[in-house]
């Protein structure tokens, strides 16, 4: 299921597109604090970014700078903003596209939908699909998914892009200095309990299949994938 984040400050908006969303199959999360917008981005690891313009403390062009510093994911803004200049600066700022209120709910659906397809479904790059293999454990980085055995899980674009780094070189210690050039292309508001999160979040969703201890972390150095998790505890 997809995760929609909605950065909102009309809790009524907020919550009508949130019903909305969940009407049609997808997950949505509301942000709770316009001050920690991107610490809540990291947490929530969102598919698709909802983002208003005018935001108490910092606007949502500040944001969507932040969030592009540690991920590619669609931000589609929505605003009650309807010049020119603004949908300008809110490409030139990262968004991927931009919805003036009042807005019809099916045309959002649609522009969702539309995103979500491009960056993760049917219109994403083609091809013969990737698969990457090491012990049984299956990644597929163009639908993220991780498959061990008889079990699945979805994980989001940067676990696999982490996940992926770390199984390239398995068996040997990958710096965290190499994975955060490698993931967030050595951004520099990406800070080094980032890594940590991501590092949480992948050995939670390989222990949810079934995996557990493939992910080492050697101090002072960095991470080890081992091969031979199966006689780990």
């Amino acid at each position: 299921m997809f995760k929609i984040m909605i950065i909102e400050d009309d809790p009524k908006i907020a919550g009508l597109l949130k019903d909305y969303l969940e009407k049609y199959g997808l997950h949505a999360c509301i942000a709770q604090s316009f001050e920690k917008v991107l610490d809540e981005f990291q947490q929530m690891d969102p598919h698709l970014v909802l983002l208003d313009v005018n935001l108490p403390k910092f606007d949502g062009f500040y944001w969507c700078r932040q969030i592009r510093t540690i991920s590619t994911c669609p931000i589609v803004f929505l605003s009650a903003r309807d010049g020119k200049m603004d949908q300008v600066m809110a490409l030139e700022n990262g968004a991927d596209d931009y919805i003036t209120k009042p807005f019809d709910y099916d045309i959002v659906i649609a522009k969702i939908n539309s995103q979500l397809r491009r960056t993760y479904g049917s219109y994403a790059p083609t091809g013969r699909e990737r698969t990457i293999e090491i012990s049984g454990l299956y990644l597929y980085p163009e639908r993220l998914a991780l498959q061990f055995n008889d079990n699945n899980i979805e994980i989001s674009h940067t676990e696999s892009k982490l996940l992926e780094a770390l199984i390239e070189r398995a068996e040997r210690v990958v710096s965290r200095d190499r994975l955060l050039e490698k993931i967030w292309d050595e951004q520099p508001f990406v800070d080094d309990n980032t890594l940590n999160v991501y590092i949480t979040r992948v050995r939670r969703k390989l222990k949810e299949i079934g995996i557990d201890g493939a992910i080492e972390t050697i101090r002072g150095a960095g991470y080890l994938f081992r091969m031979n998790w199966k006689d780990r505890s």
